[in-house]
């Protein structure tokens, strides 16, 4: 892979931060203060597989040519001119700014694939500046905190999706039988996490046929996220073997800590999440945390209840363990539950039907129309309360995007609406389309009002 890719956008948006982020090093400055870059800089970036060449620009507002400011212009036209695609960075707490807009404006004219991508979403204050990116017409933008390095994984596919042939990887040996729908049949990107000494490293082994991985009855075997090839029925998947996570109490060597970490970047980074739990002491609050923590990052997620064949077998244990599952996990009610055994390779097909069945169901599209039309319902059988005696107006709904599914609901007073009252749209939604065990993220946004601001005649 040789491609260029060229952050550029205003002052103090976060474009040293993201870029920092790429190349692993902090060797661009960052500061609170506007205008702290002025050349451009160019650093070696890795995100997930990719490894690419990113430029860092300034952020600058109109200015005389011969001007510091117009210079640093100058410096952002070259690099936007020599790179393959562009990353165009809003503020999403800030929304779009006349700036933003003169940039976009920029970008266009160079002709180059753009990835609008808008940073500092980490709260619910940036969700509705995500949403104004559309304005520029560049299609999806991807959220991000550069600074607490969430969204990256939807910045991968961007990124991929603009620039497919330059992401497209090397064929090699191992791959070469892979021609037909090769795009098509790219790998799924699972990673297996859980306790330490749940048998992760075991079940890998036991999937690939052989002893790729280091196993040992001793916890911690595993240091770094090991990533490896694995078909299944003729699907292709990359299998992410982790270490295993401790409470953060308990953490205390530097070594653990930065295989905590190699894991989290495994989970930002995959498609479908196996959470693998003992079947002797399922759900214990570790665990719980650790689902909690691959739904919250937007993941599919399936629960492995591994050395089933140490655990009593008892009359309805499986549905006694989904039950355990919709009461500790409602967030994901309905996530599939596999009972296996890693070490004598019991149940591995249906942990893999799972895991394929579950990604189908992470990048499912509802229609408008049918999404709307189930909204009609849905207020029929239950409508919103009155707060403080006046009513919720829902107006109509849409599906912003997949992966995790996420829905947009246009309606009056959204701060009002109470949390009950979303869960309960949330679940109808699972229920309704069929869409058990992923999360489902709802955005609640105001319908600007046409009347607004216009004097009343009398």
């Amino acid at each position: 892979m040789n491609f260029t890719v060229a952050i550029v956008g205003r002052p103090n948006v976060g474009k040293s931060t993201l870029f920092n982020r790429l190349v692993g090093r902090r060797i661009a400055l960052v500061d609170d203060r506007p205008g702290v870059t002025r050349d451009r800089r160019e650093g070696a970036a890795h995100l997930g597989d990719l490894a690419f060449t990113v430029v860092d620009t300034a952020g600058f507002e109109e200015a005389a040519a011969e001007s510091l400011t117009g210079r640093m212009a100058a410096q952002t036209d070259v690099a936007i001119a020599g790179a393959d695609a562009v990353m165009l960075m809003i503020d999403a707490r800030a929304g779009l700014t006349p700036v933003d807009r003169a940039f976009a404006d920029l970008v266009r004219r160079a002709g180059k694939p753009v990835i609008v991508v808008a940073n500092k979403s980490e709260a619910r204050a940036g969700v509705a500046g995500a949403f104004e990116a559309y304005e520029l017409g560049f299609g999806d933008p991807v959220s991000i905190s550069a600074e607490h390095n969430e969204g990256l994984a939807d910045l991968y596919e961007a990124l991929r999706a603009a620039l497919p042939a330059q992401t497209e990887k090397p064929a090699d040996d191992e791959v070469k039988d892979e021609t037909d729908g090769e795009a098509a049949d790219r790998p799924i990107r699972v990673a297996v996490v859980g306790r330490p000494n749940t048998g992760k490293s075991t079940l890998i082994n036991r999937l690939l046929g052989e002893e790729r991985l280091l196993t040992s009855p001793e916890a911690g075997t595993t240091r770094d996220a090991i990533a490896v090839e694995y078909e299944w029925h003729g699907r292709h998947f990359r299998l992410f073997d982790t270490a295993g996570m401790r409470r953060r109490s308990r953490i205390d060597e530097k070594i653990e800590k930065l295989s905590v970490a190699d894991t989290l970047n495994a989970i930002r980074f995959a498609e479908v999440v196996i959470v693998l739990m003992d079947a002797t002491h399922p759900f214990e609050e570790q665990d719980v945390r650790i689902a909690d923590l691959v739904q919250r990052e937007g993941r599919a997620l399936v629960l492995g209840m591994n050395k089933w064949d140490l655990a009593e077998r008892k009359p309805g244990a499986a549905g006694k363990l989904q039950e355990a599952a919709d009461y500790e996990l409602p967030q994901v009610k309905g996530v599939p539950i596999v009972a296996i055994s890693g070490l004598r390779g019991e149940g591995l097909d249906r942990l893999m039907q799972a895991v394929a069945d579950i990604h189908a169901v992470w990048n499912r599209r509802v229609t408008t129309n049918a999404l709307n039309r189930w909204l009609g319902h849905a207020l029929d059988s239950h409508p919103p309360p009155a707060v403080r005696g006046r009513r919720i107006r829902l107006n109509y709904m849409t599906q912003a995007k997949t992966r995790p599914p996420s829905f947009v609901l246009f309606c009056t007073r959204a701060d009002a609406i109470p949390e009950a009252y979303q869960r309960y749209l949330v679940n109808a939604l699972r229920e309704a389309f069929e869409l058990p065990g992923v999360p489902i993220r709802l955005t609640l946004r105001e319908k600007e009002n046409p009347y607004a601001g216009r004097a009343r005649k009398t």
